[in-house]
């Protein structure tokens, strides 16, 4: 039992990570474009003011017109730290020694002030802006869950950091700034944990985004298609989401993450291909119900794509597949469809992406209005018309719901798009001509990087200590470690087993 309580190698380092100077935190801090150090005064006086603080976290209204202005009208009566407690107009105001509650309140929205930049005492003054961030707009929209936060990011990008530190409050979440495009100047912050991330990820991402030469960057999807290792893929090869609770898991793990000024829409990397099936709602729920939704979701994927080239297939060349029970209700369903099976299939498929592009550009109630009714009108006309047969219909319908399961925007656009040539092929060759286009789908897969890492890990190459939390999402005692395929500097999360242990030894 005693070797259970002696410190792990990773506890002994995140424990040195807070053991600094003041010196130390304040270069740490550095590191992030919204940190902000400067005097009050200039001029010959007795004193020296220093006050630093994280611009997106502060009011600068209060830092402005209280803080500094009534230091600058007292300048000559303040000779130590106790005269500027007093001339401030603030409640809060706190004389500290301890240089881990500095960087505490540091990263929580306080202003610290030195004196003379002494080491050993300062004033901690909360100016935090809390209601930064948080109005009804910024929900979610498209990513929407029934467990779990609905804060999802805003256009503006102060706001999102503000609202991602608010989260992760540490100072080792760094943000750099690169200002991109000829035209736009274009506010651009690469986020990382410092101490956990890989460097050579961030050196990729910042190489990555300096070497873009654009005029204006509309939203953060450019810079996304522009990094990715391989452009001409219909597969997203950076997640993109707007949910803030899925960035701040996406960092926490070892990922960079990339925001853009005028974007709601983050971009994360190194991505894998099952972390677009991954929903946070997993993680809300026993893990027994997230792993059985997250299989779901996978399974639809290939019911989604395989369904409707299956149904060209049978029918077009491998009749002898069917059973005799199903014969009967098919060749009613088609007796007085004048079209082969691919054309019919193809109609359908385009009737379908039809009502979803209607329905996704017209205002929310009309959309829905139209993807209801028009389906309905719709399908039941071409079964009328004998234009398609009432199976297929069933078929097609099935698949865009499947279609739907996916969390991610982006990959369920890439699943609409893989119906298409599959329906060909089957057309042409059958049952050979699906497997020869799965074979081509997956050694294009097998291709794809992200970041330099293996689009397909864990499944390609096999990593079994990355399955934990992939297909399935098992129990959090067993999710403790940060996935090996993104070289962590610090591999373990957390530690409840040697907590336990702890608390009962005690």
């Amino acid at each position: 039992m005693e070797r259970h309580n002696e410190p792990s190698k990773d506890s002994a380092i995140q424990n040195n990570i807070t053991r600094k100077t003041i010196a130390e935190v304040f270069q740490l801090a550095r590191k992030s474009s919204d940190f902000h150090q400067f005097s009050p005064v200039e001029g010959d006086f007795s004193v020296r003011i220093q006050i630093s603080y994280f611009q997106t976290l502060v009011d600068g209204l209060k830092i402005k017109r209280y803080l500094v202005s009534e230091i600058q009208k007292n300048i000559e009566h303040i000779n130590d730290l106790e005269d500027i407690k007093n001339v401030i107009p603030f409640e809060e105001v706190k004389v500290s020694h301890d240089v881990a509650e500095v960087e505490k309140k540091l990263i929580k929205g306080y202003a610290v002030i030195q004196l003379n930049e002494a080491e050993h005492e300062f004033i901690l003054v909360n100016v935090n802006q809390t209601e930064l961030g948080h109005r009804q707009s910024n929900e979610t929209e498209n990513e929407f869950s029934v467990v779990g936060p609905k804060v999802g990011f805003v256009e503006n990008i102060d706001l999102n950091i503000h609202l991602l530190r608010q989260q992760i409050a540490v100072p080792e979440l760094v943000f750099e700034e690169i200002t991109i495009g000829s035209l736009s100047n274009t506010k651009v912050m690469i986020v990382y944990l410092d101490g956990v991330t890989n460097d050579q990820h961030v050196q990729t991402v910042r190489q990555r985004l300096k070497a873009i030469d654009l005029d204006v960057v509309f939203d953060s999807s450019l810079l996304d298609q522009i990094i990715s290792d391989n452009s001409n893929s219909p597969f997203p090869l950076f997640l993109s989401t707007e949910r803030v609770d899925r960035v701040i898991y996406a960092i926490t793990s070892g990922q960079v993450a990339v925001f853009s000024d005028g974007s709601p829409y983050v971009i994360t990397g190194p991505s894998t291909f099952l972390d677009f099936f991954i929903s946070p709602e997993d993680y809300f729920l026993p893990w027994i119900l997230g792993s059985f939704f997250r299989i779901i979701r996978i399974i639809s994927i290939f019911f989604s794509i395989f369904a409707a080239p299956l149904y060209v297939a049978v029918l077009t060349y491998h009749f002898e597949v069917l059973p005799e029970t199903f014969l009967e209700p098919l060749i009613v369903s088609r007796n007085q469809v004048p079209f082969p099976p691919v054309i019919e299939a193809i109609f359908l498929e385009i009737t379908i992406e039809l009502l979803r592009e209607a329905g996704a550009r017209l205002p929310t109630k009309i959309g829905q209005t139209l993807g209801i009714v028009g389906g309905i009108v719709i399908g039941q006309a071409t079964v009328h018309a004998a234009l398609t047969s009432n199976i297929l219909l069933i078929i097609v319908a099935l698949s865009a719901l499947a279609s739907f399961t996916t969390p991610i925007f982006k990959m369920a656009n890439t699943i609409r798009l893989l119906r298409f040539p599959f329906i060909l092929l089957a057309a042409i060759w059958g049952g050979l001509g699906i497997a020869a286009g799965f074979l081509i789908l997956v050694g294009h897969l097998l291709r794809l990087k992200s970041l330099g890492t293996p689009y397909l890990v864990p499944i390609f190459p096999f990593r079994t200590g990355n399955f934990a939390d992939s297909v399935l999402r098992t129990s959090f005692q067993y999710t403790t470690n940060r996935s090996k395929f993104l070289k962590p500097k610090l591999f373990k999360r957390y530690h409840p087993k040697e907590d336990k242990e702890d608390i009962n030894n005690e």
